[in-house]
């Protein structure tokens, strides 16, 4: 007699169990939540079903298994955040008592057309959002007549759509065609009175160029999200004249200017970030908890009373404008402030140290990117709850405050490119949920690591160091305890989360942190902090000792940098472990021996630097090492092979020649090599003796030998021979006397119309024959009378 079944979020999983169709007298299922996987199981003996939730499971296939018009008394069907796919089809839209079906985020490619039979369904909340849906919307959607709650977004439809069509649906009040590929048109010559009065409507994305004129009427619009769209000129004075409005997202848009600057609407949330909007910041509203005013040209200062206007207010941001001035410490009144966001302007001055003290409400504090100077207040509350503090690019100066081990949530520090002058942090050791940190180009001094490595950030991901005075060797001992590091994740993208921080209550609006790291040579925001890529960039500095072989357990690093600093020893060979790597760079350093072989395993190594170390030996092939530059590996005087220039040429020794030698059998000497040389250097000697004190001997040496080479390159026919006439008649007198006139003409039109390679003629190395390369470009010299001795001076100086 079981009517109700509610096992949501029990975390089972498996297959639904089929003994599920035995329960004859079930009129509600609740098995949202789990992980059950396969196909969704319809029991046609469940006739009296009226609620079937299967939500956040593991389903796949297909719905289209079952005629779902058989569930007469069906009335809600929710199957959103599976992985179905296939086809939506069209006996989901007959069943007479349906009002809700939920198919949001799964993998749905089509939607079967609706018979006209179907157009009395009560159906009154459909949502198909966040599918692979594409084409022409069905129009059969735009005319169900009891429907109130409409959703199609982050689909692919693709077509221009008069927004008339919301006329003809009296009882909508939510509309959601964001982030679609549709042209939304603007109402043509209809009477904007008789459209349904609007609480939400979102057409983010969706090509819109003008506000549209129907809005005016809108006296019960809640939610307006037009987001991402070509909207240009003012914004309209009768938007802040809609009295129940709480929802207003403009952003990312072309806005220059309000029509009014003064925001009177209620607001809870207000976005017009990604604007053109300039001068003065307007009058806030009275009591909104999130305003984001980012990436704006606003030029104006702070009004000394900004703090009033945020009273509540728990999300504030400014970044990316042109503010200027300090900031006014009426700020500190805003006493719910959790995220406030001032980077990328101009500020200057000291920092409010009272901005310090309201760490004991802030998550993030951002004041990157300014002209701030002085020092840090050492005033961090024991209940500090900054999760992020960022201060680089500014004009700090001092040491860190010891205060900041208070922040025991603090996940991102970043004090990058300031003049702060200190020593490692270890008294942040205790802080065991640091992700990102970052002191580059600071005058960081004294050893990297701590005495105690016990807790020293387990969870750090990305770390920064670069362009400081550190010095001494790298410990094991410090780097073991980095386990953020040496964690390979290797799991679906899906799994891929970034670092953001949830402002309270307000839904899915969220903080996204960015950092600045060096990736492949270059210096890049990151816009959103993935949790699985790691970095380390101890970069110039003067870092000693060998490269700990425990570097080789960071595999889930992307970048790994220890450039210009002195360190010396082989490179370990437990870096081909880091299989995750695409940039590594160790130039610059005293590093020697041979280059790893393992290096080949990097698959995903799209940089790498070895330049200028002392390395030696062949440079090893494969895989992505051979898409590499001579660059990669200048400035190391041993090394050879590819991808070098020639005049670093391997030279491989005989396997005769790499025996090591064997003991001598009389001592200390080995009479069988003495004996061996001394006849080597006699015979030598009684051969070379004429050659180099008879000069008659030499000449006639010299003669014979560049007769044999020349005879020997002629027939192999890479050079021609061109000989002086006066040379030929001393050394050969007999032959030329014996020459027919046939002959010495032939010879006299040889030297005048002879082909000449420009650019490889020379002089052979007695000074007597011209040597011609015959592979090179040549071209026939134009008809000469001069002597033989002038055209070998002249072809010497070719």
């Amino acid at each position: 007699m079981l009517s109700h079944l509610d096992l949501g979020q029990c975390n089972f999983h498996g297959l639904i169990p089929t003994q599920l169709q035995n329960l004859e007298n079930l009129v509600y299922i609740d098995l949202s939540s789990n992980r059950f996987n396969g196909r969704v199981q319809l029991f046609s003996s469940l006739v009296k079903l009226t609620a079937l939730l299967l939500p956040n499971n593991q389903l796949t296939g297909s719905v289209a298994v079952a005629n779902w018009t058989e569930f007469m008394q069906l009335e809600n069907l929710d199957i959103r955040n599976n992985s179905l796919n296939g086809s939506i089809p069209a006996s989901l839209f007959g069943m007479p008592s349906l009002r809700k079906l939920l198919l949001s985020h799964n993998r749905f490619e089509s939607l079967e057309n609706v018979d006209s039979h179907f157009s009395s369904s009560i159906l009154d909340t459909l949502d198909l959002s966040s599918n692979k849906l594409q084409g022409i919307c069905p129009t059969f959607i735009f005319k169900l007549p009891g429907i109130k709650i409409l959703t199609l977004s982050f689909n692919n439809f693709s077509q221009a759509l008069d927004l008339s069509f919301i006329q003809q649906l009296k009882n909508l009040s939510s509309l959601d065609l964001s982030f679609n590929n549709l042209l939304i048109e603007e109402a043509k010559e209809v009477d904007f009175s008789l459209f349904p009065l609007l609480s939400t409507l979102k057409l983010a994305s969706c090509k819109l160029k003008k506000f549209p004129d129907f809005l005016k009427y809108q006296s019960r619009l809640n939610y307006l999200d037009l987001s991402g769209n070509e909207i240009h000129g003012e914004i309209p004075k009768w938007i802040w004249d809609i009295s129940v409005l709480s929802h207003l997202n403009l952003s990312y848009n072309s806005l220059e200017d309000f029509e009014n600057r003064s925001l009177t609407a209620s607001l809870y949330v207000l976005d017009l970030a990604s604007n053109l909007l300039h001068g003065e910041l307007p009058s806030l509203p009275p009591s909104a908890p999130y305003m984001d005013f980012s990436r704006n040209n606003f030029s104006s200062k702070l009004p000394a009373e900004i703090g009033k206007y945020l009273s509540v207010t728990l999300f504030f941001s400014l970044a990316s404008n042109l503010f200027k001035g300090t900031i006014p410490t009426s700020i500190c009144n805003a006493t719910y402030l959790q995220v406030l966001d001032l980077s990328n302007n101009s500020f200057e001055g000291h920092l409010p140290p009272c901005l310090v003290n309201m760490s004991q409400t802030l998550g993030i504090l951002n004041l990157r990117k300014n002209r701030f100077k002085g020092h840090i207040s050492d005033s961090f509350k024991a209940d500090c709850m900054l999760r992020t503090f960022d201060l680089s690019w500014n004009l700090i100066r001092g040491e860190l405050p010891k205060s900041l081990a208070n922040c025991k949530a603090l996940e991102v520090l970043d004090l990058g490119n300031n003049r702060i002058d200190d020593t490692f942090p270890c008294w942040l050791k205790n802080v065991s949920t640091l992700r990102v940190l970052i002191l580059r180009s600071n005058m960081f001094h004294g050893s990297i690591g701590c005495p105690d490595t016990t807790r020293t950030w387990r969870t750090l991901q990305i770390v920064d160091l670069a362009c400081n005075n550190f010095t001494g060797t790298l410990s094991s001992d410090c780097l073991s305890s980095w386990k953020g590091m040496m964690t390979s994740n290797n799991d679906g993208e899906s799994t891929h989360d970034h670092l953001k921080f949830k402002v309270l209550e307000l839904g899915q609006l969220y903080y996204q942190d960015s950092v600045t790291v060096t990736f492949k040579g270059i210096q890049m925001e990151l816009i959103k902090i993935i949790t699985v890529f790691s970095s380390m960039d101890f970069s110039r500095n003067r870092l000693s000792g060998k490269i700990p072989d425990i570097i080789g357990d960071f595999t889930s690093l992307f970048v790994l940098n220890f450039s210009h600093n002195m360190f010396s020893g082989h490179i370990p060979v437990s870096l081909g472990n880091l299989v995750q790597l695409e940039s590594l760079d160790l130039s610059q350093n005293q590093l020697t021996g041979n280059i790893p072989d393992q290096l080949a395993n990097l698959t995903f190594l799209s940089v790498l630097n070895l330049s200028y170390n002392q390395l030696e030996g062949r440079i090893p092939r494969g895989r992505q090492l051979d898409t590499f530059a001579n660059s990669s590996y200048i400035g190391n005087k041993a090394l050879c092979g590819a991808p070098l220039s020639n005049t670093n040429k391997c030279i491989m020794m005989p396997p005769s020649e790499k025996r090591e030698a064997r003991p001598s059998k009389s001592g200390g000497f080995d009479w069988q090599l003495i004996l061996i040389g001394i006849g080597f250097g006699t015979g030598s000697a009684t051969a070379l003796a004429p050659v180099m004190f008879w000069e008659k001997g030499k000449t006639w040496h010299d003669k014979q030998i560049d007769m044999l080479l020349s005879r020997i390159l002629y027939w192999l026919g890479l050079i021609q021979l061109i000989q002086d006439e006066e040379s030929d008649q001393k050394d050969e007198q007999g032959e030329s006397e014996n020459a027919s006139e046939d002959e010495v003409e032939a010879g006299e039109a040889l030297v005048k119309h002879q082909i000449f390679c420009l650019y490889c003629s020379k002089i052979d190395i007695t000074r007597k024959k011209v040597i011609h390369n015959t592979k090179c470009r040549c071209h026939e010299s134009p008809p000469l009378s001069f002597t033989s001795s002038s055209a070998s001076t002249l072809l010497y100086q070719i």
